[in-house]
């Protein structure tokens, strides 16, 4: 054999560049599902059954071109780790060389050439092309900054790409429509909303999700709906389906949230778009075309192609910066453990019982969901940012350790001290209040931060003003919440110290698997 070509779960696209070096009769294709990925972090049943029915359909359709595939199911072998697997392939077909596309998660890299390194056969790595950027661009832009804040890299991106440019400008007259694009709903909430397109399990999800039950039966979730897009047609008719029925609305609504509405507006793309099943480019240019079309608002297909062209991007280039430096990263000194609730959604705060319900039911929280309700419960409580970042890559479908890595330590945990945001996204329960309907159904009151109604949030708040009013007091974003904290009385401090004290001290811990 010429070259074994190494497949990641995460790089499922045909017109990857090892592709552009294959010859179907020296060189064949190497996939595995190994325990090793699947139990990295306790994942969720229907995050291990994306990954695996998404590669055994990759798999068949290359097959379906007369590709060889060398394809390890789980089950079918002994190794546990992706680099075992590879060690066994490299015996049994004696390549000349390996090559991959380089890991979204810097440790695969590592291990798989240390594994040719061991058995002395030559590797190479090739640059990930899925993405609009290339990392080295984002090295260029990078270079010499004090701050790498997402707006500067986004216009950037628009301008390279002319995604909703008029030559120069942006179209509109501004780069984004932040101020229109956070409206919640009105006491009548989101009413009747399209379902998304969903996709019943054929043959092979169905072979997927016995074998689920049968190796992972402890793991959290259920497959019973599993309906997620597992292959670049099912991905494309998923986008169809979006920016058709709730691309319109998307933007106003994009921070909004509702009780058992898990949905709402949101597209459900990106696990397809993590899994390289649709590119995003192709993504972005569909809604620049609603909008061109007159399809949707020009607030809403910008407010889109901000979170792909904008965020998605510009996380891709801090991770290749940064790299795994990320996940040793505890700017505020967080050392509280992840409450066991976070496993069970059995808590009385209704917000969290839903969001963390939701995704226990389904693999899935929109971005405010995961940034505003169980990302804000943690920076508040000081939840170590590690624990955190671990069950989000548990718990969510489209979690891969590129993207989640930095969103979570970095964004929503702010253990990176500034690098990502400007401050922590901080916040009393009157967000939650203002942003959803989730308080009217909760014993908690979000304007009370001591006795039996107290909201978590509201205590936890104060309490993280109190704990780091140091830090923050002079901070050009966050001084006149600190000065609010100072207004009051050294009795009220104290009580919310308590009242903080004994919330933590009542949530029990799970030991981390």
């Amino acid at each position: 054999m010429r070259q074994l070509i190494v497949v990641l779960g995460d790089q499922l696209n045909r017109n990857s560049a090892v592709f552009n070096v294959f010859d179907p009769d020296q060189d064949a294709v190497f996939m595995a599902e190994v325990s090793g990925e699947a139990a990295l972090v306790w994942s969720h049943k229907q995050r291990i059954a994306l990954f695996f029915s998404a590669m055994r359909h990759f798999a068949a359709a290359l097959r379906s071109e007369g590709i060889t595939v060398h394809y390890a199911q789980i089950g079918s072998h002994s190794h546990g780790e992706l680099a075992d697997a590879l060690a066994a392939a490299i015996v049994a077909h004696r390549p000349q060389q390996v090559i991959w596309v380089s890991a979204g998660a810097e440790r695969l890299n590592h291990a798989l050439k240390a594994t040719c390194d061991r058995h002395t056969v030559r590797w190479s790595i090739y640059p990930d092309r899925h993405f609009i950027a290339t990392e080295n661009q984002f090295s260029d832009w990078a270079k010499g900054r004090k701050s790498l804040r997402l707006e500067y890299w986004y216009r950037q991106l628009r301008q390279q790409t002319g995604l909703l440019m008029d030559d120069d400008e942006p179209i509109g007259g501004t780069w984004n429509f932040d101020t229109q694009n956070r409206a919640a709903f009105d006491a009548r909430g989101p009413g009747l909303l399209p379902s998304p397109l969903g996709f019943p399990a054929d043959a092979i999800t169905q072979q997927v999700i016995e074998t689920i039950e049968r190796h992972f039966p402890e793991h959290p979730g259920a497959l019973d709906g599993f309906d997620w897009p597992v292959t670049p047609e099912q991905a494309e008719a998923a986008l169809a389906d979006f920016i058709t029925h709730r691309l319109p609305l998307f933007g106003h609504y994009q921070d909004a949230m509702w009780t058992d509405e898990p949905w709402l507006y949101h597209s459900r793309l990106s696990a397809a778009l993590n899994l390289k099943l649709i590119d995003p480019a192709t993504v972005c240019h569909a809604a620049e075309a609603a909008y061109h079309q007159g399809q949707v608002p020009l607030a809403a297909a910008e407010g889109f192609i901000r979170q792909i062209l904008g965020w998605r991007e510009y996380v891709r280039g801090l991770y290749a910066h940064y790299g795994d430096q990320w996940l040793d990263m505890n700017a505020l000194d967080a050392r509280h453990d992840l409450p066991d609730f976070f496993w069970t959604g059995d808590t009385p705060a209704h917000c969290l019982s839903q969001t963390i319900g939701q995704t226990l039911r389904t693999g899935y929280a929109h971005h405010i969901q995961r940034l505003m309700v169980t990302g804000l419960y943690c920076l508040l409580a000081g939840v170590r940012p590690r624990a955190v970042h671990e069950w989000y890559l548990a718990v969510y479908v489209d979690a891969v350790e590129w993207v989640e890595i930095p969103n979570v330590i970095g964004m929503s945990q702010f253990a990176d001290g500034g690098i990502m945001a400007s401050k922590p996204y901080i916040a009393s329960g009157s967000y939650i209040d203002r942003m959803s309907n989730y308080c009217a159904n909760c014993p908690f009151n979000p304007k009370e931060a001591v006795g039996a109604k107290a909201c978590p949030f509201t205590t936890l708040y104060w309490a993280f003003l109190d704990r780091h009013e140091k830090r923050f007091a002079r901070h050009p974003r966050l001084a006149l919440q600190v000065k609010n904290l100072q207004r009051k009385s050294a009795e009220e401090r104290a009580l919310i110290r308590a009242q903080a004290a004994r919330h933590l001290a009542d949530v029990t811990h799970k030991p981390q698997t």
